[in-house]
């Protein structure tokens, strides 16, 4: 396939990472790699992706497959060899190539320990590439997915680079920067055959002792992206950095931000058949209300319409904000404000949301725990959401609660400042309210904010309702923005 082909002809890509849903699925990661294939094969791409056949997918899925072929692939330094099997089937066009070998993936769950799954994601990367050239479907761009991934890049230039994958461009995104799979350098040189150069400071080298596997990913692939705009540049800061600032800085001109999407399948107000009353932007206004008064008698709450209710949906972490919340949470209620809270994590938020909730019963709702059905009422049924994070690359839970016309009140971090455009008063414009420097007063005045816009002006209050509702947020917006970056990337030479 020729790299100068124009934007309307087909373009393939290869997608690589350690997760999907519903094959399997610990985290966003999966969520990404089910919906962006699909919505990119709506955008006139051909798609592949590729995982491990781990032994915890359901068997329900593996019914389903067909299998494709198999051969052996040397990996390690030494010449070892290990089988490769290809299973596949196909979803909504997209197809999935599971990579079946015993050794590595038939006990324990995707994650089991780094000195186990830096062998297995070595021997994954790898093998990736080969049975692309094995299937004879040659892809425009590789694209992988965090540090589980993060060897194909090397891979493709080095043992790869004249065979038929080789021909491909490599994009790697950032979806978690905290885990990088550094291990010893002379372990990893064992289980990758790689060239030594590559275990020099500009590629995978971390420290005298030990090697960065997503570093040397990161340095290699043509492009990078993460989840939004402003994660990247907040990862080239020692803050956000986690330790790879400076080398993401050196390659700041190839890093880019394409925030994520949700599936508006599953979140739509009009057709959410876990809520009360569902509702579309034409009778958000009213159907809210009851939503409202259904999510009040649910969680123990006083009925009252004129009640600002808060909705907070979200691991109880420190870098979930929660600690701005407990600092100011007193100052949030008044006799017009209720807060209701979902969620779990560390024991000194579950406890202290218990306590507000046994000193100000009928106004506060502390469901430590987590439930799916609730939270689809709580993004239906609150007027407002506190998403007050340190940091979040990309975020949900904002884009969730616009599309069911709950206004989001948020820090400007990551995602949350790309996606929430700040209250401008004198053009009644924005879809939220917003606070900068992490300090639990700044968090305290954003909400007084809210309550006051929705107290005092509820008009304008509903007309940010509906613009919320119209926000586009599918993948297919996200969709496009990688399809161009595929088509600037394919064609240089």
């Amino acid at each position: 396939m020729s790299f100068n082909q124009s934007a309307s002809q087909t373009r393939r890509v290869a997608f690589i990472g350690s997760e999907c849903y519903p094959f399997v699925k610990t985290g966003g990661l999966g969520d990404v790699m089910y919906a962006l294939p699909r919505a990119l094969v709506h955008q006139n791409c051909e798609v592949r992706v590729i995982l491990p056949y781990y032994n915890c997918i359901p068997q329900k899925f593996k019914d389903e497959m067909v299998y494709r072929g198999s051969f052996m692939m040397d990996l390690c330094s030494d010449g070892r060899t290990f089988y490769v099997g290809i299973m596949e089937t196909v979803k909504d066009d997209v197809i999935y190539d599971f990579i079946d070998n015993r050794e590595f993936f038939d006990w324990g769950n995707p994650y089991t320990g780094l000195w186990e799954d830096i062998p297995k994601y070595c021997f994954f990367s790898k093998a990736s590439l080969a049975i692309l050239n094995y299937l004879d479907w040659i892809p425009d761009i590789v694209h992988c997915h965090d540090w589980q991934a993060g060897l194909v890049p090397l891979y493709l230039r080095t043992r790869f680079a004249e065979t038929p994958v080789g021909r491909a461009k490599s994009i790697v995104t950032i979806h978690n920067l905290r885990f990088q799979g550094i291990c010893g350098i002379e372990h990893l040189k064992y289980w990758t055959g790689l060239p030594d150069y590559l275990y020099d400071y500009p590629v995978m080298k971390q420290s005298e002792s030990d090697a960065n596997m997503f570093k040397g990913g990161l340095a290699y692939a043509d492009r990078i992206t993460t989840v939004s705009r402003t994660y990247a540049e907040e990862i080239q800061t020692s803050f956000y950095g986690e330790g790879l600032s400076g080398h993401l800085y050196y390659h700041r001109t190839k890093l880019s931000g394409i925030v994520n999407g949700i599936d508006v399948e599953q979140w739509n107000s009009a057709t959410d058949k876990l809520l009360a009353a569902p509702y579309d932007m034409n009778t958000a206004v009213e159907r809210k209300r009851e939503n409202k008064r259904a999510l009040q008698e649910q969680l123990g709450l006083t009925q009252d319409d004129s009640q600002f209710v808060i909705g907070l949906v979200s691991r109880l972490t420190d870098q979930k904000g929660l600690d701005l919340v407990n600092a100011v949470f007193p100052e949030l209620l008044d006799e017009n404000t209720q807060v209701v809270i979902l969620g779990t994590g560390d024991p000194r938020y579950e406890d202290a949301f218990r306590y507000y909730e046994s000193a100000n019963k009928g106004r506060v709702c502390a469901y430590i725990s987590y439930n799916e059905a609730l939270a689809h009422r709580i993004y239906a049924g609150a007027d407002a959401l506190l998403v007050p994070s340190l940091f979040e690359p990309c975020g949900l839970t904002q884009l969730i609660a616009m599309r069911y016309g709950t206004v989001p009140i948020v820090r400007e971090t990551g995602g949350l400042k790309d996606t929430v455009a700040p209250y401008d008063a004198e053009n009644n414009a924005g879809n939220g309210f917003t606070f900068d420097r992490y300090e639990a007063d700044l968090l305290l005045g954003a909400v007084l904010d809210a309550r006051t816009l929705y107290l005092e002006q509820r008009e304008r209050w509903d007309d940010m309702v509906r613009r919320d509702m119209e926000k586009d947020v599918s993948w297919a917006n996200s969709a496009n923005q990688y399809l161009a970056l595929y088509d600037e990337l394919a064609s240089e030479e």
